[in-house]
Protein backbone atom coordinates (compact mmCIF):
# COMPACT_ATOMS: atom_id res chain seq x y z
CA UNK A 1 0.00 0.00 0.00
CA UNK A 2 1.44 3.17 -1.29
CA UNK A 3 0.98 6.67 0.39
CA UNK A 4 -1.07 7.69 -2.85
CA UNK A 5 -3.24 5.02 -2.18
CA UNK A 6 -6.52 5.34 0.22
CA UNK A 7 -6.75 3.77 3.51
CA UNK A 8 -9.77 1.72 4.64
CA UNK A 9 -9.63 3.05 8.35
CA UNK A 10 -10.97 -0.64 9.54
CA UNK A 11 -7.81 -2.02 7.49
CA UNK A 12 -6.07 0.43 8.72
CA UNK A 13 -6.53 -0.21 12.48
CA UNK A 14 -5.90 -3.91 11.92
CA UNK A 15 -2.60 -3.21 10.60
CA UNK A 16 -1.71 -1.18 13.22
CA UNK A 17 -1.62 -4.20 15.49
CA UNK A 18 0.11 -6.00 13.30
CA UNK A 19 3.09 -3.72 13.20
CA UNK A 20 2.00 -2.32 16.23
CA UNK A 21 2.95 1.45 17.30
CA UNK A 22 4.33 4.04 19.68
CA UNK A 23 7.33 6.15 19.06
CA UNK A 24 10.80 5.98 20.53
CA UNK A 25 14.65 6.07 19.50
CA UNK A 26 16.31 3.57 21.75
CA UNK A 27 20.10 2.89 21.13
CA UNK A 28 21.48 0.24 19.81
CA UNK A 29 24.49 -2.01 20.12
CA UNK A 30 26.81 -3.06 17.58
CA UNK A 31 26.40 -6.11 16.12
CA UNK A 32 29.04 -8.54 14.12
CA UNK A 33 28.05 -9.94 10.22
CA UNK A 34 27.65 -13.08 11.08
CA UNK A 35 27.26 -16.29 8.77
CA UNK A 36 24.45 -18.36 9.51
CA UNK A 37 25.54 -21.98 7.24
CA UNK A 38 21.85 -21.88 6.54
CA UNK A 39 22.09 -22.56 2.80
CA UNK A 40 25.86 -22.86 1.68
CA UNK A 41 27.38 -24.91 3.92
CA UNK A 42 29.75 -26.94 1.58
CA UNK A 43 30.85 -26.66 -1.76
CA UNK A 44 28.53 -26.23 -4.75
CA UNK A 45 28.61 -28.76 -7.52
CA UNK A 46 29.25 -27.76 -10.97
CA UNK A 47 26.73 -29.37 -13.09
CA UNK A 48 25.41 -29.46 -16.71
CA UNK A 49 21.94 -29.58 -17.91
CA UNK A 50 22.65 -30.89 -21.76
CA UNK A 51 19.22 -29.88 -23.92
CA UNK A 52 17.23 -33.17 -24.34
CA UNK A 53 17.00 -34.73 -27.18
CA UNK A 54 14.40 -34.71 -29.76
CA UNK A 55 13.25 -38.12 -29.96
CA UNK A 56 9.99 -37.86 -31.54
CA UNK A 57 8.68 -36.05 -34.52
CA UNK A 58 5.45 -35.10 -33.26
CA UNK A 59 5.36 -31.24 -33.91
CA UNK A 60 4.56 -30.36 -30.28
CA UNK A 61 7.83 -32.12 -29.19
CA UNK A 62 10.19 -29.04 -29.81
CA UNK A 63 8.04 -26.19 -28.64
CA UNK A 64 7.38 -28.38 -25.37
CA UNK A 65 10.66 -29.84 -25.14
CA UNK A 66 11.96 -26.13 -24.84
CA UNK A 67 9.68 -25.50 -21.69
CA UNK A 68 11.00 -28.32 -19.92
CA UNK A 69 14.87 -27.80 -20.83
CA UNK A 70 14.45 -23.91 -19.57
CA UNK A 71 12.59 -24.72 -16.32
CA UNK A 72 14.74 -27.99 -15.62
CA UNK A 73 17.71 -25.59 -16.02
CA UNK A 74 16.26 -22.42 -14.53
CA UNK A 75 15.27 -25.32 -11.25
CA UNK A 76 18.96 -26.49 -11.10
CA UNK A 77 20.69 -22.88 -11.11
CA UNK A 78 17.93 -21.56 -8.11
CA UNK A 79 18.80 -24.83 -6.19
CA UNK A 80 21.67 -22.69 -4.28
CA UNK A 81 23.65 -25.94 -4.58
CA UNK A 82 24.91 -26.08 -8.01
CA UNK A 83 27.85 -23.94 -9.81
CA UNK A 84 25.84 -24.13 -13.43
CA UNK A 85 27.25 -24.71 -16.55
CA UNK A 86 26.47 -21.95 -19.33
CA UNK A 87 24.65 -23.17 -22.16
CA UNK A 88 27.56 -21.32 -24.10
CA UNK A 89 29.89 -23.44 -22.21
CA UNK A 90 28.25 -27.13 -23.10
CA UNK A 91 29.52 -29.46 -26.08
CA UNK A 92 27.26 -28.81 -28.88
CA UNK A 93 26.19 -32.69 -28.80
CA UNK A 94 22.68 -33.09 -27.28
CA UNK A 95 22.64 -37.12 -25.77
CA UNK A 96 19.58 -39.02 -25.41
CA UNK A 97 20.81 -42.12 -23.70
CA UNK A 98 23.69 -42.96 -22.42
CA UNK A 99 24.98 -45.07 -25.02
CA UNK A 100 25.61 -41.28 -26.83
CA UNK A 101 26.92 -39.11 -23.96
CA UNK A 102 30.77 -38.30 -24.27
CA UNK A 103 31.61 -37.97 -20.52
CA UNK A 104 35.40 -36.83 -21.41
CA UNK A 105 33.71 -33.82 -23.80
CA UNK A 106 31.66 -32.66 -20.62
CA UNK A 107 34.42 -32.68 -17.98
CA UNK A 108 37.01 -31.46 -20.49
CA UNK A 109 37.43 -27.24 -20.29
CA UNK A 110 35.51 -24.93 -20.58
CA UNK A 111 32.39 -26.77 -19.39
CA UNK A 112 34.45 -28.60 -16.58
CA UNK A 113 31.61 -30.53 -15.43
CA UNK A 114 31.60 -32.76 -12.52
CA UNK A 115 27.70 -33.95 -13.27
CA UNK A 116 25.74 -33.78 -16.58
CA UNK A 117 22.21 -33.85 -16.89
CA UNK A 118 20.78 -35.61 -20.22
CA UNK A 119 18.38 -37.62 -21.53
CA UNK A 120 15.50 -37.72 -24.45
CA UNK A 121 12.31 -36.34 -25.03
CA UNK A 122 9.27 -36.94 -26.86
CA UNK A 123 5.62 -36.25 -27.72
CA UNK A 124 3.73 -39.72 -28.73
CA UNK A 125 -0.13 -40.51 -28.78
CA UNK A 126 -1.03 -36.61 -27.17
CA UNK A 127 1.60 -37.57 -24.18
CA UNK A 128 5.17 -35.94 -22.99
CA UNK A 129 7.57 -39.16 -22.66
CA UNK A 130 10.46 -38.42 -21.25
CA UNK A 131 14.23 -40.62 -19.72
CA UNK A 132 16.50 -38.02 -18.21
CA UNK A 133 19.63 -39.22 -16.28
CA UNK A 134 22.97 -37.69 -14.36
CA UNK A 135 25.97 -39.02 -14.88
CA UNK A 136 29.21 -38.40 -12.72
CA UNK A 137 31.41 -37.05 -15.39
CA UNK A 138 34.98 -38.31 -13.62
CA UNK A 139 33.38 -41.95 -13.31
CA UNK A 140 33.54 -43.65 -16.00
CA UNK A 141 33.20 -47.24 -14.58
CA UNK A 142 29.56 -46.64 -13.01
CA UNK A 143 28.99 -42.78 -13.95
CA UNK A 144 24.96 -43.19 -13.80
CA UNK A 145 23.63 -41.33 -10.39
CA UNK A 146 20.02 -41.27 -11.55
CA UNK A 147 17.98 -42.55 -13.94
CA UNK A 148 14.18 -41.39 -14.47
CA UNK A 149 11.40 -42.05 -16.61
CA UNK A 150 8.23 -39.78 -16.33
CA UNK A 151 4.89 -38.94 -18.81
CA UNK A 152 2.06 -37.40 -18.85
CA UNK A 153 -0.32 -35.36 -20.87
CA UNK A 154 0.94 -33.30 -23.55
CA UNK A 155 0.79 -29.58 -22.69
CA UNK A 156 3.12 -26.77 -21.53
CA UNK A 157 2.02 -27.28 -17.89
CA UNK A 158 2.76 -30.71 -17.71
CA UNK A 159 6.48 -29.79 -19.49
CA UNK A 160 7.47 -27.57 -16.55
CA UNK A 161 5.70 -30.05 -14.10
CA UNK A 162 7.65 -33.04 -15.33
CA UNK A 163 11.17 -30.48 -15.25
CA UNK A 164 10.28 -29.25 -11.47
CA UNK A 165 10.18 -33.38 -10.86
CA UNK A 166 13.06 -34.33 -11.95
CA UNK A 167 14.87 -31.24 -11.04
CA UNK A 168 13.50 -32.28 -7.12
CA UNK A 169 15.08 -36.03 -7.64
CA UNK A 170 18.55 -34.34 -8.52
CA UNK A 171 18.76 -31.78 -5.91
CA UNK A 172 17.61 -34.38 -3.45
CA UNK A 173 20.26 -37.15 -4.47
CA UNK A 174 23.05 -34.38 -5.11
CA UNK A 175 22.28 -31.64 -2.32
CA UNK A 176 22.36 -33.96 0.57
CA UNK A 177 19.19 -35.54 0.86
CA UNK A 178 16.93 -32.60 1.76
CA UNK A 179 14.24 -32.67 -0.82
CA UNK A 180 13.91 -29.86 -3.82
CA UNK A 181 11.18 -26.92 -3.75
CA UNK A 182 10.58 -27.03 -7.13
CA UNK A 183 7.26 -28.24 -6.52
CA UNK A 184 6.27 -26.15 -3.50
CA UNK A 185 3.79 -22.99 -4.00
CA UNK A 186 3.84 -19.40 -2.90
CA UNK A 187 0.38 -18.31 -1.42
CA UNK A 188 -0.07 -14.42 -1.02
CA UNK A 189 -2.02 -11.47 -1.30
CA UNK A 190 -2.86 -9.79 -4.16
CA UNK A 191 -4.96 -6.37 -4.57
CA UNK A 192 -7.94 -6.08 -7.28
CA UNK A 193 -8.56 -2.92 -8.97
CA UNK A 194 -11.54 -2.10 -6.35
CA UNK A 195 -9.11 -2.60 -4.14
CA UNK A 196 -10.07 -5.89 -2.46
CA UNK A 197 -7.77 -8.45 -1.48
CA UNK A 198 -7.99 -12.03 -2.32
CA UNK A 199 -5.27 -14.97 -1.44
CA UNK A 200 -3.73 -15.81 -4.39
CA UNK A 201 -0.69 -19.33 -5.27
CA UNK A 202 1.86 -19.37 -8.03
CA UNK A 203 4.65 -21.89 -8.27
CA UNK A 204 7.81 -21.41 -6.51
CA UNK A 205 9.35 -19.80 -9.74
CA UNK A 206 6.02 -16.84 -10.04
CA UNK A 207 4.66 -19.18 -12.80
CA UNK A 208 0.78 -20.19 -13.11
CA UNK A 209 -0.56 -17.18 -10.40
CA UNK A 210 -3.57 -17.83 -9.95
CA UNK A 211 -6.89 -16.82 -7.64
CA UNK A 212 -7.74 -19.03 -4.41
CA UNK A 213 -10.51 -16.83 -2.82
CA UNK A 214 -13.13 -14.86 -4.07
CA UNK A 215 -14.92 -13.12 -0.96
CA UNK A 216 -14.80 -9.61 -2.31
CA UNK A 217 -13.33 -7.97 0.68
CA UNK A 218 -9.55 -7.78 2.15
CA UNK A 219 -7.81 -10.89 2.99
CA UNK A 220 -4.16 -11.01 4.36
CA UNK A 221 -1.62 -13.12 6.10
CA UNK A 222 -2.30 -16.23 4.18
CA UNK A 223 -0.73 -19.50 6.17
CA UNK A 224 -1.09 -23.23 4.24
CA UNK A 225 -1.34 -26.06 6.74
CA UNK A 226 1.88 -28.52 6.85
CA UNK A 227 -0.26 -31.16 4.61
CA UNK A 228 -1.20 -29.01 2.13
CA UNK A 229 -5.46 -29.04 2.98
CA UNK A 230 -6.24 -26.17 4.15
CA UNK A 231 -5.73 -22.67 4.14
CA UNK A 232 -5.66 -20.11 7.08
CA UNK A 233 -5.79 -16.44 6.73
CA UNK A 234 -7.45 -13.02 8.15
CA UNK A 235 -9.97 -11.52 6.46
CA UNK A 236 -12.14 -8.31 7.47
CA UNK A 237 -16.13 -9.27 7.38
CA UNK A 238 -19.06 -7.89 9.04
CA UNK A 239 -17.63 -8.11 12.63
CA UNK A 240 -14.81 -6.98 11.86
CA UNK A 241 -11.16 -8.49 11.45
CA UNK A 242 -11.48 -13.06 11.96
CA UNK A 243 -9.63 -16.06 10.80
CA UNK A 244 -11.38 -18.34 7.87
CA UNK A 245 -10.72 -21.32 6.65
CA UNK A 246 -10.19 -22.34 2.90
CA UNK A 247 -9.80 -26.29 1.78
CA UNK A 248 -7.42 -26.62 -0.63
CA UNK A 249 -8.88 -30.45 -1.05
CA UNK A 250 -12.69 -29.17 -1.56
CA UNK A 251 -11.88 -25.58 -3.31
CA UNK A 252 -14.13 -24.40 -0.87
CA UNK A 253 -14.25 -22.09 2.46
CA UNK A 254 -14.95 -24.43 5.29
CA UNK A 255 -15.55 -23.77 9.57
CA UNK A 256 -13.35 -22.01 11.41
CA UNK A 257 -14.68 -21.14 15.60
CA UNK A 258 -12.54 -18.00 15.61
CA UNK A 259 -13.04 -16.12 18.68
CA UNK A 260 -14.59 -12.69 19.29
CA UNK A 261 -12.71 -9.47 19.22
CA UNK A 262 -9.91 -8.39 16.42
CA UNK A 263 -8.47 -12.11 15.30
CA UNK A 264 -5.44 -12.23 13.26
CA UNK A 265 -2.25 -13.82 11.62
CA UNK A 266 -2.54 -17.25 11.99
CA UNK A 267 0.49 -19.91 12.56
CA UNK A 268 -0.29 -23.75 11.83
CA UNK A 269 2.32 -26.48 14.11
CA UNK A 270 4.26 -28.87 11.86
CA UNK A 271 1.51 -31.44 12.07
CA UNK A 272 -0.99 -29.48 11.04
CA UNK A 273 -2.79 -29.49 14.33
CA UNK A 274 -2.67 -26.46 15.58
CA UNK A 275 -3.05 -22.82 15.16
CA UNK A 276 -1.44 -20.36 16.86
CA UNK A 277 -3.00 -16.17 16.18
CA UNK A 278 -3.55 -12.96 18.18
CA UNK A 279 -7.20 -12.26 19.34
CA UNK A 280 -8.41 -9.27 21.08
CA UNK A 281 -11.17 -10.62 22.38
CA UNK A 282 -10.01 -10.05 25.98
CA UNK A 283 -9.22 -6.72 25.29
CA UNK A 284 -5.56 -6.20 24.36
CA UNK A 285 -4.47 -8.23 21.52
CA UNK A 286 -2.69 -11.58 22.46
CA UNK A 287 -1.39 -14.71 21.52
CA UNK A 288 -3.70 -17.85 21.49
CA UNK A 289 -3.47 -21.75 20.64
CA UNK A 290 -6.36 -23.67 19.26
CA UNK A 291 -6.79 -27.51 17.65
CA UNK A 292 -7.36 -26.82 13.61
CA UNK A 293 -10.80 -25.83 13.48
CA UNK A 294 -10.86 -23.16 16.28
CA UNK A 295 -11.76 -25.67 19.12
CA UNK A 296 -9.91 -25.54 22.76
CA UNK A 297 -8.76 -22.29 22.04
CA UNK A 298 -6.45 -20.95 25.60
CA UNK A 299 -4.65 -17.95 26.07
CA UNK A 300 -1.36 -17.63 25.54
CA UNK A 301 0.52 -14.33 26.73
CA UNK A 302 -1.06 -11.61 29.17
CA UNK A 303 0.88 -9.24 28.74
CA UNK A 304 0.67 -4.88 28.78
CA UNK A 305 0.46 -3.96 25.19
CA UNK A 306 -0.28 -5.54 21.66
CA UNK A 307 0.83 -9.26 21.21
CA UNK A 308 0.80 -10.74 17.27
CA UNK A 309 2.36 -12.71 14.53
CA UNK A 310 2.65 -15.75 15.98
CA UNK A 311 5.01 -18.50 14.32
CA UNK A 312 6.00 -22.04 15.62
CA UNK A 313 9.36 -23.34 16.06
CA UNK A 314 8.29 -26.18 13.67
CA UNK A 315 11.24 -28.43 14.41
CA UNK A 316 9.53 -29.28 18.10
CA UNK A 317 6.23 -27.47 17.85
CA UNK A 318 7.31 -26.72 21.57
CA UNK A 319 8.24 -22.92 20.92
CA UNK A 320 6.38 -20.21 19.73
CA UNK A 321 7.91 -16.57 18.34
CA UNK A 322 6.11 -13.52 18.69
CA UNK A 323 6.13 -9.56 17.98
CA UNK A 324 5.18 -7.68 21.46
CA UNK A 325 4.95 -4.03 22.18
CA UNK A 326 4.88 -5.01 25.86
CA UNK A 327 8.16 -2.11 25.86
CA UNK A 328 6.58 0.33 23.69
CA UNK A 329 7.94 0.15 19.66
CA UNK A 330 7.57 -3.99 18.92
CA UNK A 331 10.18 -6.46 19.49
CA UNK A 332 10.66 -9.99 18.77
CA UNK A 333 10.04 -12.72 21.56
CA UNK A 334 10.18 -16.50 22.02
CA UNK A 335 8.61 -18.30 24.42
CA UNK A 336 7.27 -21.89 25.45
CA UNK A 337 4.13 -22.80 23.97
CA UNK A 338 2.36 -22.78 27.35
CA UNK A 339 3.76 -18.89 27.83
CA UNK A 340 6.61 -19.87 29.88
CA UNK A 341 10.33 -19.00 29.21
CA UNK A 342 9.77 -15.23 27.44
CA UNK A 343 12.99 -14.19 25.64
CA UNK A 344 13.48 -11.22 24.07
CA UNK A 345 15.69 -11.19 20.92
CA UNK A 346 15.70 -8.11 18.81
CA UNK A 347 17.76 -5.13 20.99
CA UNK A 348 15.73 -2.29 20.13
CA UNK A 349 14.28 -0.49 16.54
CA UNK A 350 11.11 -1.80 15.17
CA UNK A 351 11.01 -5.30 14.35
CA UNK A 352 7.86 -7.06 12.83
CA UNK A 353 7.11 -10.39 11.09
CA UNK A 354 8.90 -13.26 12.33
CA UNK A 355 9.21 -16.70 10.54
CA UNK A 356 11.16 -19.76 12.15
CA UNK A 357 13.52 -21.73 9.83
CA UNK A 358 12.68 -25.67 9.46
CA UNK A 359 15.63 -26.75 11.10
CA UNK A 360 14.33 -24.75 14.25
CA UNK A 361 17.89 -22.81 14.18
CA UNK A 362 17.33 -19.63 12.97
CA UNK A 363 14.45 -16.91 12.99
CA UNK A 364 13.62 -14.29 9.82
CA UNK A 365 11.97 -11.19 10.47
CA UNK A 366 11.79 -7.53 9.13
CA UNK A 367 13.71 -4.99 11.39
CA UNK A 368 14.14 -0.92 11.11
CA UNK A 369 17.32 -1.08 13.43
CA UNK A 370 17.12 2.83 13.27
CA UNK A 371 13.23 3.76 13.64
CA UNK A 372 12.77 6.85 14.82
CA UNK A 373 11.79 10.52 13.83
CA UNK A 374 14.78 11.73 11.65
CA UNK A 375 16.40 8.37 11.62
CA UNK A 376 17.90 7.26 8.10
CA UNK A 377 17.05 3.53 8.79
CA UNK A 378 15.10 1.41 6.08
CA UNK A 379 13.25 -1.64 6.66
CA UNK A 380 14.81 -4.73 5.86
CA UNK A 381 15.23 -8.92 6.41
CA UNK A 382 17.46 -10.39 8.89
CA UNK A 383 18.09 -13.51 9.96
CA UNK A 384 19.07 -14.36 13.34
CA UNK A 385 20.76 -17.46 14.94
CA UNK A 386 18.53 -18.39 17.67
CA UNK A 387 21.01 -19.68 20.02
CA UNK A 388 23.21 -16.51 20.19
CA UNK A 389 20.99 -14.15 19.15
CA UNK A 390 23.41 -12.97 16.29
CA UNK A 391 21.93 -11.55 13.49
CA UNK A 392 22.77 -11.21 9.62
CA UNK A 393 21.20 -8.67 7.41
CA UNK A 394 20.26 -9.60 3.94
CA UNK A 395 18.98 -6.86 2.20
CA UNK A 396 20.45 -3.59 1.96
CA UNK A 397 18.69 -0.15 0.42
CA UNK A 398 16.37 -1.62 -1.83
CA UNK A 399 12.67 -0.78 -0.89
CA UNK A 400 11.01 -1.65 2.23
CA UNK A 401 10.82 -5.09 2.95
CA UNK A 402 8.80 -7.25 5.10
CA UNK A 403 7.23 -10.60 5.66
CA UNK A 404 9.66 -13.25 5.09
CA UNK A 405 8.65 -16.95 4.76
CA UNK A 406 11.08 -19.52 4.71
CA UNK A 407 11.63 -22.54 1.93
CA UNK A 408 10.54 -26.17 3.00
CA UNK A 409 14.56 -26.92 2.22
CA UNK A 410 15.71 -24.04 4.45
CA UNK A 411 17.85 -22.14 1.73
CA UNK A 412 15.43 -19.86 0.56
CA UNK A 413 13.38 -16.91 2.37
CA UNK A 414 10.92 -15.64 -0.04
CA UNK A 415 9.28 -11.53 1.25
CA UNK A 416 7.37 -9.35 -0.06
CA UNK A 417 9.54 -5.82 -0.81
CA UNK A 418 7.55 -2.06 -1.32
CA UNK A 419 8.44 0.84 -2.95
CA UNK A 420 7.07 4.25 -4.42
CA UNK A 421 5.53 1.87 -7.40
CA UNK A 422 4.07 -0.91 -5.17
CA UNK A 423 4.64 -4.16 -3.46
CA UNK A 424 5.82 -7.41 -5.34
CA UNK A 425 7.17 -10.74 -3.96
CA UNK A 426 10.91 -11.39 -4.18
CA UNK A 427 13.14 -14.65 -3.07
CA UNK A 428 16.57 -15.01 -2.32
CA UNK A 429 18.97 -17.36 -0.63
CA UNK A 430 18.82 -17.83 3.02
CA UNK A 431 22.29 -15.98 3.05
CA UNK A 432 20.74 -13.16 0.78
CA UNK A 433 22.60 -13.78 -2.55
CA UNK A 434 20.50 -14.28 -5.64
CA UNK A 435 17.72 -11.93 -5.31
CA UNK A 436 14.92 -12.06 -7.69
CA UNK A 437 11.30 -10.81 -8.32
CA UNK A 438 8.75 -13.34 -8.54
CA UNK A 439 5.86 -10.98 -9.68
CA UNK A 440 5.73 -8.23 -11.81
CA UNK A 441 2.04 -7.11 -12.05
CA UNK A 442 -0.37 -5.25 -9.52
CA UNK A 443 0.10 -5.44 -5.63
CA UNK A 444 1.19 -8.46 -4.23
CA UNK A 445 2.21 -8.82 -0.27
CA UNK A 446 2.48 -11.30 2.47
CA UNK A 447 3.69 -14.42 1.23
CA UNK A 448 3.76 -17.96 2.95
CA UNK A 449 5.76 -20.96 1.27
CA UNK A 450 3.96 -23.92 1.55
CA UNK A 451 5.73 -26.82 3.19
CA UNK A 452 6.16 -29.06 0.74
Amino acid sequence: MTGKQQKHPTFQYAFSLLLLFLLATPALRAQDWVKTGTNLGVQRIRIAAADFKVASGDPQTVPLRATFDTVLFNDLKNAGVFDMVAKSMAPEATPGSPQEINLGQWAAAPSNAQMVVFGGFSVDGGRINVRGFVFDTHNADSPQILGKQYSDTANDENARQIAHRFADEIITQLGGGIAGICETKIYYVARSGDGNKEIWAMDYDGNDPHQITHLGTISLSPRVSPDNSRLAFSSLGRSGWTIRMYSLVLNRMVNFNAPGGTTLSPAWTSDSSKIAYSSSVSGDPEIYSSDASGGSAHRITAFRGPDVSPTWNPKSNSQIAWVSGRTGLPQIYIMDSDGANVMRMTDGGYATSPSWSPNGQFLAFAWNRKYGPGAPGGQDIYIMDIASKRWTQLTHDAGRNDFPSWSPDGRHIVFQREDDNGAQIWSMLADGTEQQQLTHRGNNSMPNWSWK
